[in-house]
């Protein structure tokens, strides 16, 4: 089966431009309405009083190209079939369409198709009496000693900076230069550990790329890499990387293009961002540019570097504003700015007491939890994801250990529930720790403004919900831990160890859970089996009362 959404493999491109010319924020691009075989994403506002610059390939590559039409960029995008170059007859069109008296320059990547097909349109746009004018793009460094390297993400950099010179009124052979210089000055090198998937092929792709490492040099229609590095390590890829390009460079500085392939997480990529930082450029970097999808291929997971040496011109023509999709607009670089601050005290004062018959009641409920872990981690597998019963032993063994080193304030309630509420929230993990240390750090506070603590538990019952927004009869531990609660505060423990297990029995009769993981079980997995957390309060009220 595909991974891809679409509705019609061949209709695939001529839905994705209209989407991405309805969702052009500055409404100023337009199809050209000649043939459906032939897209051409054009400007509306385009008047042919300056240079044309028009681009385009295969599609796949998305932003690029389409997505760089608009003011200060490219004119038109000419737009082939999933990774192959459009017709001559459609680059020929979108010449004839946008160029004027000033003439056209064509901006290609550096693949046979592209060279071939762009170069006998702008061969026959001049048989029209048009002057054209055509830089070919070969940024892509992973093969040294190719006669032909592959025109990559370097490419939008020459886009932008042609597209700069044309919006400034500047000659076809100034446009033409200064893009060539650009062209000359921008080199290019990626990396994937996954190649890409093609929409409508059948089967999913199976991935060449063996587990644990990286293809280097892979070009951006899937092509096999250059060398095969064998590690995921991010700062050992970045180097790995800025080593050649550095070679390239040399000392002067750079704007660096950060390219997503497509398949790469926003998390990863910033990740990548950040060693880039800390490199060995780190000291040449004028500009970052991204981390972004600028020249993607699919969903391939990986990523390129683009550096581009800079003059005054460059810089100008990369700040510019620009109004199209997909350019990312650059960034000074600089260190990341950090701000000194003091960080908040959490831990509470205590002083440690004892309190023989308080610490007869903690060790109780302790060794109780620790008792139930293999019976709650069943019953939770069952209804949730089986390890209730080792998160709250967790939490026990932690408040023993505490108890028998003595360090526990045993006789002052206030005290002692707030730290056991600390506790809580550092050695149970997951909802569960946060919900008991909120349920005895409010018990505890209540306790320290003269509540009783029967009154003070539930207040602490109180927030918990409040915070953790399950309620009686939603299938939790509340449904044991309230009426036990409510009875403690009414009448006596007998009463409440009654209310508790009465509470808990009545879970395994609901057939919904309200919140918590088994809101996401069916009612037939449900029946019959009590919640976890419900058994817990209830076995801990009645060990309290044989104490």
């Amino acid at each position: 089966m595909s991974k891809f959404f679409f509705n019609d493999r061949k209709q695939l491109v001529n839905d994705a431009i209209e989407g991405l010319i309805i969702s052009a924020p500055h409404a100023n691009l337009v199809r050209l309405d000649i043939d459906p075989a032939i897209r051409i994403v054009a400007r509306g506002d385009w008047d042919k009083g300056r240079v044309a610059v028009i681009s385009g390939g295969g599609s796949g590559h998305e932003p690029a190209h389409a997505g760089f039409v608009g003011k200060g960029m490219l004119t038109a995008a000419v737009c082939g079939d999933v990774f192959a170059s459009p017709s001559v007859d459609a680059v020929l069109n979108a010449i004839v369409a946008v160029t004027g008296d000033r003439g056209c320059l064509l901006i290609v990547k550096n693949y046979t198709g592209d060279r071939l097909n762009f170069g006998l349109a702008a061969e026959k746009a001049k048989r029209h009496g048009l002057k054209v004018e055509m830089v070919i793009v070969a940024d892509d460094i992973a093969l040294p000693d190719n006669k032909q390297p592959r025109g990559i993400a370097g490419t939008a950099l020459v886009h932008k900076i042609a597209g700069y010179a044309a919006e400034q009124g500047k000659s076809l052979g100034e446009v033409r230069a200064i893009a060539q210089q650009a062209s000359d000055s921008v080199w290019s090198l990626g990396l994937a550990m996954e190649t890409c998937n093609l929409p409508g092929s059948g089967e999913e792709e199976e991935n060449r790329i063996q587990r644990g490492k990286v293809e280097l040099g892979l070009g951006i229609h899937g092509e096999p890499g250059a060398s095969i590095v064998d590690t995921h390590n991010s700062k050992t890829l970045i180097d790995t990387l800025i080593e050649p390009l550095k070679a390239k460079a040399g000392n002067d500085r750079v704007a660096v293009l950060i390219n997503n392939l497509g398949g790469v997480s926003a998390l990863e990529m910033a990740l990548l961002t950040k060693e880039l930082a800390h490199s060995a450029l780190k000291d040449q970097i004028a500009y970052l540019i991204g981390p972004a999808p600028l020249v993607s291929s699919l969903d391939m997971k990986g990523f390129s570097l683009s550096l581009l040496r800079l003059n005054d011109e460059f810089e100008r023509a990369l700040n510019a504003d620009v109004e199209t999709v997909g350019w990312q607009k650059p960034v000074a670089f600089a260190p990341v700015r950090t701000v000194k601050h003091s960080a908040i005290n959490t831990g509470i004062e205590i002083q440690p007491s004892d309190n023989p018959q308080v610490s007869a009641i903690v060790n109780a409920a302790a060794e109780t939890l620790i008792g139930l872990e293999n019976r709650l981690n069943a019953l939770d597998a069952k209804v949730g994801d089986g390890d209730t019963g080792s998160t709250f032993a967790e939490g026990a063994r932690d408040i023993a250990q505490q108890l028998e080193q003595g360090k526990l304030p045993l006789d002052n309630s206030a005290q002692l529930f707030q730290l056991i509420g600390e506790r809580l929230a550092t050695v149970m993990g997951g909802s569960s720790g946060v919900l008991m240390s909120i349920f005895f750090t409010a018990a505890g506070q209540a306790i320290h403004d003269g509540a009783s603590i029967a009154d003070a538990l539930l207040k602490g019952l109180k927030q918990m919900k409040h915070y953790g927004g399950a309620d009686l009869g939603d299938r939790t531990l509340i449904d044991a831990l309230q009426p036990a609660l409510e009875a403690l505060q009414s009448q006596d423990l007998s009463a409440a160890v009654a209310a508790a297990k009465a509470g808990a029995e009545s879970t395994a009769k609901m057939q919904k859970a309200g919140a918590g993981r088994s809101s996401y079980v069916n009612s037939d997995s449900l029946t019959g089996v009590t919640d976890p957390g419900a058994v817990a309060v209830a076995e801990v009220f009645a060990a309290l009362e044989k104490v």
